[in-house]
């Protein structure tokens, strides 16, 4: 069990990675808890700031536009991926996952990873699309 605490946004997140009698998680954390203002991000695809798919075809490229949205939706909230907590992956051939777990670690580092669930589904709103993920937050402040 990890905890990490950010005495600038005072937010105490507590990272739980196998409890007992559950196997540990590759690439994620089994449990995490924490307190503050839950910022929930709807799943964000492949699109860029116009609508125009990016990376057709390559599941990469499209990591990356989905993580450079995620980005930019968690910053409207003042959030980062640091204060992340679950992300859901929805993706049409799970031997993506690894791809995508790269482009994650460029985006929000290899360390205190967040909970995690990722479906194999038979599309997505557009077929030129591979993946989708949403994301949950918790920032240190209470407000709104």
């Amino acid at each position: 069990m990890g905890e990490d605490i950010d005495m600038t946004r005072h937010i105490r997140l507590t990272h739980i990675a196998a409890p007992e009698g559950v196997a540990p998680g590759t690439g994620y954390t089994q449990v995490i808890t924490g307190s503050g203002r839950l910022v929930a991000v709807s799943g964000q695809v492949a699109l860029d700031e116009h609508g125009e798919v990016v990376g057709k075809g390559d599941p990469q490229a499209q990591a990356r536009q989905v993580f450079e949205n995620l980005r930019r939706c968690l910053a409207a909230a003042g959030a980062t991926f640091d204060d992340v907590i679950k992300l859901t992956y929805y993706v049409t051939d799970v031997a993506y996952m690894p791809v995508i777990r790269a482009v994650r670690a460029e985006f929000a580092g290899a360390d205190n990873l967040p909970a995690s669930t990722a479906v194999q589904v038979v599309a997505l709103i557009r077929p030129e699309l591979l993946l989708e993920i949403e994301a949950f937050a918790l920032t240190g402040d209470t407000g709104t």
